[in-house]
């Protein structure tokens, strides 16, 4: 059932992640000094109890029933969870325009700092990676973005912020309605630059406001893992439809061995490497291998697929929690 860690570590030195000037744990550091460490490698015993803590978690006990209540009715447990968390569970990801610039396009390198739309990209010069400041400047191209599972708008809005594209629109799908209304009735948003609408990716046949081979950009973030695994090459199959020819999926996702994965109890898993929350929603842990094969079987060319290992610090508890995400750029 467990594809070989090691193999992720070759990966990853093979594809390295950028290093946007993030903290590299070295063994003079004291771990509790800052609150996150980035691209931790892990050591045989680590990666050893993780296996180990995962194939204690991965017992499926659950009665067929309640396995099938958990995927049909998974729209009343996502509208649940907005019921109760609204606007205020997730933070706006303004990190996007550092993993993923190609949201903020046609942008023009400065060398003066201004505040809310820079932001820092790495830039390789005489053979050294520097850092440069780069400004946010609206496209040509009028380029049209879909994100799925859009949630309360949590990508969409610092995307609408930071995009000054006059041209640029952004369409944002959930199945959840609870979602939806909470994040139609944001401030920020605007008809004239973004529709969202309800839509159960894992239907046959998607109903949308927009046609096929009309889009630039699918954004994928954290939304896939919460799918039957069984449904997820048919998903990928419908955004290569809608992409145009030479269109983006940018995608983030949960990792095997996440902290979150080892923090299941017995009992909760569904499928292989699928579990339910307490709260009733679903989640799955990827391998870089299996992104690959999901995307470029359904026609994509892989143009980035690594893995994010964190190290994140509760200097209070003198916790440390080993976060794993596995990130990725296919081009149809």
């Amino acid at each position: 059932m467990e594809e070989d860690i090691s193999k992720h570590q070759q990966n990853e030195s093979n594809n390295k992640r950028p290093q946007f000037g993030n903290r590299i744990l070295s063994n003079n550091n004291n771990v509790f000094q800052h609150n996150a460490w980035d691209n931790i490698i892990w050591d045989e015993e680590q990666q050893n109890l993780a296996k180990q803590k995962v194939n204690e978690n991965s017992t499926i006990t659950m009665s067929d029933e309640k396995i099938w209540e958990y995927e049909h009715e998974a729209y009343k447990y996502w509208d649940k969870f907005y019921g109760i968390h609204e606007n205020k569970f997730f933070k706006d990801r303004h990190w996007l325009f550092t993993e993923f610039p190609e949201l903020a396009v046609d942008i023009v390198k400065q060398n003066i700092k201004q505040p809310l739309r820079f932001k820092n990209e790495n830039i390789k010069k005489n053979g050294q990676e520097t850092h440069e400041n780069i400004l946010d400047l609206p496209s040509k191209n009028g380029n049209k973005i879909l994100e799925i599972g859009c949630g309360v708008g949590n990508t969409v809005f610092p995307i609408l912020l930071y995009n000054t594209d006059a041209n640029l629109f952004v369409y944002c799908c959930d199945f959840s309605a609870k979602a939806l209304d909470i994040l139609k009735q944001n401030s920020a948003y605007d008809t004239s630059r973004c529709k969202a609408f309800i839509l159960d990716v894992t239907q046959e046949e998607w109903e949308t406001p927009f046609e096929p081979e009309s889009l630039d950009i699918i954004v994928l973030i954290f939304v896939l893992s919460a799918i039957n695994p069984e449904k997820m090459k048919h998903i990928i199959e419908q955004i290569h439809k809608y992409l145009k020819s030479g269109g983006l999926v940018l995608f983030r996702d949960y990792g095997r061995y996440d902290l979150a994965q080892l923090r299941f109890k017995k009992g909760s898993c569904l499928a292989n490497n699928f579990y339910v929350r307490g709260d009733g929603t679903r989640v799955y842990f990827f391998t870089q291998e299996e992104i690959r094969i999901l995307f470029t079987s359904c026609g994509f060319i892989e143009e980035q697929n690594l893995i994010d290992r964190r190290l994140q610090i509760n200097r209070g508890k003198q916790l440390k929690m080993y976060r794993v995400w596995i990130q990725g750029k296919y081009r149809k």
